[in-house]
Formats: structure tokens, C-alpha cells, sequence
């Protein structure tokens, strides 16, 4: 069960904070101690709000400081959202941001500058509580706050806390972006497999059931990708003639590295 010790205020509904709403209900955070300043949250999530009984409005109001002011807003709205619920923090309230490429001096703005504020990162696998999500604190973050983000952000899967703020911005490019790369992955493999002469239907189911039973794999195994694909290679088979292709010099290893590349740059650009 989460206890944060107070209110939590979630600001903004969307598909990550949607999401984050159902993991905090599934680990026992009383329904009663969220609110959420949203004025038109997505079909699904207003759903749960209106079943759970959530406080919900386009300026919600609280009886007390939040103990966690709980940042989902496209980075875009930051700066016209953050005037609006930065007084509802009080001394005791931690800051936590999901906001891709807004930077602890971009958030601390209209805080006091005692304000404690963390930075994170999560992956939309949070929607079913496989997310990984990774985090950095400034120095006004006590280890009770950290605590009440760990707890949050746990709700939904993995958490890693960081060194240094600057590796957010890759973090962003590698996790963040990541599930984007794999159904790509997924589509391009079921479009390939149509141009081998299979159905739409069946080149779609085959390539969906390989990408997470691959996926689960990995998971479950001890042994590094690297070796899981090792061993399904046999020397000058079908596979190793695949990997052939893909191992090249300008095949997926380049591309994968030219794509978290440009995510790396784009996330520093938001920060701007």
C-alpha cells in the first residue's frame, strides 16, 4: 500500500499520467488523497476518475499542500501550467516531473529555492506495471521524498535514480522512446514477412507473438541479449543469413545509434 502522508496532485491526465493513476488504485493509494487538475482527461482514464470518485478539475482545489505535486503535462504546457499550480506547493512538497527535457532549472522557476523537485522518466509499459522509470533529485530532495517518488514511481514498475541529470536526456532516447522503436520493430517484421509471400493476418500475428515472447525471454533469462541470440544462430543457417544483413556495417546497430542520437538532441532542444 502507498502512503504518501498527505495528498497527491496530479496535474494532467493523459496517457502516462492516466496510466500512473491506475498503478497507484492497483497499489492501494486511497482514492480519497488524489486530485487531479485536469480539464479534460482522455475517455479511459475519465473512466477511472469518475469510478473511483477522484477529485478532478481544470483548477482543482486542496485543503492542504500536496505531499507530492505530481508533473504529466506535454513539455510544451510547462511553462503556461507551471505558473498556474506552483503556489499550491507548500515547504513539504516534493516536485515530481515526467516531462521530457524540462530541466530541474527550467521546473525550480516559480519555486522557492529550498523547493525539493525530482526528475523522471518513465515508459509507457508503466500502462500494465512494466515501465522503467529513471529519476534524479536536486538538493533540496530529502530522503523522505525520495521515498514518496520511489513509491509512485515503483507503482508501475522499475526505478533507477541517477548520478547526474545530464543522463536523462539519453535515458529519454533509450526507455522513453524505446517501445516506439520496438513496434516499429514489430511492424517492419510483419510487413517483411508479407513480402515473403505470407498473409497480412498471419505475417501480423507471427511477428506480434515473437517481439513479447522475445521481449519476456529476456526477461525471464539470465543470460545477456547477446547470448540469447547467440544461441539461436546455428552456423550458416537461416538466421545467421538474416543476421548477416542486419549485423552490417550501416544495418540496425547504425541505425539504432543515429536514431537515439537525434531523441538524445531532441530531448536537450526541449530544455531550450
Amino acid at each position: 500500500m502507498i502512503d504518501l502522508g498527505g495528498p497527491l496532485l496530479l496535474v494532467g491526465a493523459g496517457k502516462m499520467g492516466g496510466a500512473m493513476l491506475s498503478g497507484w488504485l492497483g497499489q492501494g493509494l486511497p482514492p480519497s488523497q488524489i486530485f487531479i487538475q485536469d480539464p479534460a482527461p482522455p475517455d479511459d482514464t475519465a473512466a477511472v476518475i469518475a469510478h473511483h470518485n477522484i477529485a478532478c478539475d481544470g483548477d482543482v482545489s486542496l485543503a492542504e499542500p500536496p505531499a507530492v505535486l505530481l508533473l504529466a503535462v506535454k513539455p510544451q504546457l510547462m511553462d503556461t501550467v507551471l505558473p498556474v499550480v506552483a503556489p499550491k506547493a507548500g515547504s513539504g512538497t516534493v516536485v515530481l516531473s515526467i516531462a521530457a527535457g524540462q530541466t530541474l532549472s527550467n521546473l525550480a522557476a516559480p519555486f522557492p529555492a529550498s523547493q525539493a523537485i525530482v526528475r523522471a522518466m518513465p515508459n509507457t509499459p508503466a500502462a500494465i506495471g512494466r515501465g522503467i522509470t529513471a529519476a534524479f533529485a536536486n538538493a533540496g530532495t530529502t530522503d523522505m521524498h525520495k521515498a514518496q517518488c520511489q513509491s509512485l514511481l515503483e507503482a508501475v514498475g522499475t526505478v533507477v535514480w541517477l548520478d547526474d541529470e545530464a543522463q536523462l536526456d539519453p535515458v529519454t532516447a533509450v526507455s522513453g522512446s524505446g517501445p516506439a522503436y520496438v513496434f516499429l520493430l514489430t511492424e517492419c517484421l510483419a510487413k517483411a514477412g508479407i513480402e515473403a509471400g505470407l498473409s497480412r493476418e498471419l505475417a501480423e500475428a507471427l511477428a506480434l507473438a515473437t517481439v513479447a515472447g522475445s521481449g519476456e525471454l529476456m526477461t525471464q533469462s539470465d543470460l545477456p541479449p547477446s547470448k540469447l541470440r547467440e544461441n539461436v544462430t546455428s552456423p550458416a543457417g537461416t538466421t545467421a543469413a538474416a543476421l548477416d544483413v542486419l549485423m552490417a556495417e550501416d544495418g540496425l546497430q547504425a541505425l539504432m545509434t543515429r536514431a537515439v542520437a537525434a531523441a538524445t538532441k531532441r530531448s536537450r532542444e526541449l530544455a531550450d
